[in-house]
């Protein structure tokens, strides 16, 4: 699967009805094709819908065979492969296991001269969930959108009923050579759903025939399980495997000492980051543009191969990088991989790394991107790697931020692009002509990736510059921009989570979400600070902040400490396809014998929000009854039956910790993380006949760790010996329904503690 095809391996041709259809299933999906009208039909097979009828890319259909299929990602299947007269084959596949239906259509030059393709329709028809009279809503990357108001979303449409989240997901799994486009439209009461891949330019030879990339589509009775597997699909397919997610600070937008910082002020930060939030799981410390030397008269300087000598780091990048490290942290730094400036004196005889214009043979400039270098040129190719080999092995930085990445693609810049535009791709000339715009930028990321080696965390910035650069990245990057620059002020303080949201299923699948820092600083209100802070912690996005730390009160110091490290869970918006961005989102830690669940509450109007959602809606027990403790009131709330009922004051939040009440004391909530358990609790443990609440947990020395026991009041409380002898002191006040123990640790580490009753 790493060179990009699905493999045929048995070919033996299975027994077909001689009747006008054929088919194939996997247990779940049935595709039907029918002879006569050539029109293929998608069955649900549980509800034994139909919930596509369309048809396959045009042609006069030569045969139709079906064989057995054996794929070394996804396993055994069957396969239908419809032939047409011009040469070119589309296959529909059918896995065992896998709740989609893969389409893979061809192309065939069946003339004498060659041929370019610019794009293919791969996939047209209407989609029917079964619910008459309610008109589905389509979730794209442009957004929440009804079906005939979506310009097209890049890689993957869902198309769900508001409310029972019924619904169908397309998604492209592979983006080797073209960028994949779902359009939606109104055909009648039905939505039109047509699946696109932009090539710009697919060169064919005479009787050159290809395979081109791969569709999955499927119905889901909650189309976010379907969102989460056709992610699941693309990770498997890549053989995606993360990195541990990194915690740090971007430069760019601190004040003071914002945009690169400088080397005073970078070695003042690293050391205050190293000692009051390393032990909390701070780990990078990234410097942005204005490192570089260069001449630009638009947008950044673009010569990455030296520090500018009169800017922020006289003393170079080693020594920053350096000073960085020697405070046991990750020094990062931005920089643009794919991007060059034509008229700079450095570029002055390299004019043959830049793409070229079709029209007139000009380098290919963009705007704030500069121009575009072509990764199919050895020349280019040999620059881009000299630069990573000295960023990361001589110079020592561990964590790249590479901006403009779409530049790779050689388009033009489309910021803020999230719905389809169409960009005129193909309007560039490669040094290589048969490598298309995508698989050009592809071999430059993985000559990036190679380069830099597996020890190197690589962030993509960003996707909404130019969306080709979003799937084209897929199993490439390690982290993602996935949406627009954010600040502090609450119209930009939301772009993360408007854009985070709509893309969450990504999130710890193909890469992380990075939805642009937290803000903490004082001139941001507290309800705004907790309201970002919480949905970052909550949806586990990529966690950084701009701030300049040592300034910072430690009232907003403590906030940043409350969301480190980042908790490596699934978490799951509840109105996705209600609200955007959702209002609730549910975290669930089922990795022990204890089930801990957070829901989190954002209220994103200016007004009051009342909240009334059934559990079993949520993701928990409807039947059961639930202890709740707020983690910013600091407080329990009336327990919870049936419904969540709650009222969120205007841009703020709401983060509560639940329980099942199973009649005996519980630890609901600790004070250590916003997760309230879920990153510092390794054991909690009901004896009956001893009638003890025993635990152990990870603590930061000196961080007072408080234990919030719901239950009758306790008779004693007790840290381990080993805790004792070590300094460690506890206390016990009891309100209410609710113990609180307050263990002081004079050191970092596991801590034993046990509750009497």
């Amino acid at each position: 699967m790493a060179t990009g095809l699905i493999l045929i391996l048995t070919t033996a041709l299975l027994a077909a009805d001689d009747g006008p259809f054929l088919s194939i299933a996997n247990g779940l999906l049935e595709a039907r094709y029918n002879r006569k009208t050539e029109d293929v039909a998608l069955v649900h097979l549980a509800s034994r819908q139909v919930f596509f009828r369309g048809r396959l890319t045009e042609g006069q259909v030569r045969d139709v065979k079906i064989r057995g299929l054996v794929d070394p990602t996804f396993g055994q299947g069957k396969a239908m492969e419809v032939l047409y007269q011009d040469g070119h084959l589309d296959t529909l596949m059918a896995f065992d296991g896998l709740a989609f239906i893969l389409v893979r259509p061809g192309a065939c030059n069946d003339g004498n001269e060659p041929r370019s393709i610019r794009s293919v329709k791969a996939f047209d028809g209407v989609v029917d969930l079964g619910l008459a009279g309610q008109r589905p809503i389509t979730l794209g990357t442009g957004g929440l959108l009804a079906a005939d108001k979506n310009p097209g979303s890049y890689m993957w449409l869902a198309i769900a009923a508001p409310g029972l989240r019924r619904g169908v997901v397309a998604g492209w799994i592979t983006c080797d050579r073209g960028s994949g486009v779902i359009f939606s439209g109104i055909e009648a009461s039905l939505v039109r759903l047509t699946a696109q891949i932009d090539y710009g330019r697919l060169r064919l030879a005479p009787g050159q025939g290809e395979q081109l990339e791969v569709l999955a589509i499927g119905m889901f009775e909650d189309a976010r399980l379907g969102l989460e597997g056709w992610a699941d699909a693309v990770a498997r397919y890549y053989k995606i495997r993360l990195p541990r997610q990194p915690v740090g600070f971007c430069t760019w937008y601190s004040r003071p000492y914002g945009r690169a910082s400088d080397q005073e002020h970078i070695t003042q930060q690293a050391a205050f980051a190293a000692r009051c939030l390393g032990p909390f799981g701070f780990s990078v410390i990234q410097i942005d543009d204005g490192w570089q030397a260069g001449v630009s008269k638009d947008g950044p300087r673009r010569n990455f191969t030296t520090h500018d000598p009169n800017g922020p780091y006289p003393a170079g990048m080693k020594q920053a990088a350096d000073r960085i490290k020697s405070y046991g942290l990750v020094p990062g730094i931005w920089f643009m991989p794919f991007a060059g400036t034509s008229y700079d004196p450095f570029f002055a005889d390299h004019q043959d790394w830049f793409v070229k214009r079709a029209s007139d043979g000009s380098p290919y400039q963009t705007r704030w991107g500069g121009t575009c270098l072509d990764m199919t040129n050895p020349g280019a190719r040999g620059y881009l790697e000299s630069v990573v080999q000295r960023i990361a092995h001589q110079w020592g930085f561990g964590y790249f931020k590479m901006d403009g990445l779409w530049t790779g693609t050689g388009t033009p810049q489309q910021y803020v692009n999230s719905g389809y535009k169409d960009d005129g791709m193909g309007d560039a000339v490669f040094h290589d002509p048969n490598k298309t715009n995508i698989e050009a930028f592809r071999d430059g990321l993985r000559l990036v990736r190679q380069t830099a080696g597996p020890g190197v965390f690589i962030l993509g910035c960003n996707g909404p510059q130019n969306m080709r650069s979003y799937g084209g990245a897929f199993g490439l990057v390690d982290a993602m921009r996935i949406g627009p620059d954010n600040g502090p002020e609450w119209s930009r303080l939301i772009r993360g989570p408007l854009f985070g949201s709509r893309h969450y299923f990504l999130h710890g699948r193909i890469w992380y979400n990075d939805p642009d820092p937290v803000y903490v600083r004082q001139s941001v209100p507290i309800e705004h600070a907790r309201l970002i802070c919480s949905w970052v912690t909550i949806s586990g996005q990529l966690n950084m902040c701009s701030e300049w730390l040592p300034g910072l009160p430690e009232d907003r110091l403590d906030l940043l400490k409350r969301t480190m490290p980042s908790h490596g869970l699934h978490a799951r918006p509840v109105d996705l396809f209600e609200n955007e961005p959702p209002r609730v989102w549910l975290l669930s830690d089922t990795r022990g014998p204890v089930r801990r669940d957070v829901i989190g509450l954002f209220n994103w109007s200016d007004r009051q929000m009342s909240i009334a959602e059934p559990l079993d809606r949520i993701g928990l027990d409807q039947n059961a009854n639930y202890l709740a403790f707020e983690y910013w009131q600091d407080r329990m709330i009336r327990p919870i039956h049936g419904r969540l009922e709650v009222e969120v004051p205007g841009q703020s939040c709401m983060v509560i910790a639940v329980r099942k009440d199973a009649g005996v004391p519980v630890l609901i909530s600790t004070s250590r993380h916003i997760t309230q358990g879920m990153v510092d609790v390794i054991e909690e443990r009901w004896d009956p006949t001893s009638r003890s609440l025993e635990g152990r947990s990870m603590v930061v020395g000196g961080d007072p760790y408080e234990l919030r026991v719901a239950g009758p009041k306790a008779r004693d409380v007790q840290v381990s010996t080993d805790d004792l002898q070590a300094g460690a002191k506890v206390e016990l006040r009891y309100e209410e329904g609710l113990n609180r123990v307050v263990i002081h640790p004079p050191v970092s580490g596991e801590v034993k503690w046990m509750l009497r009753f």
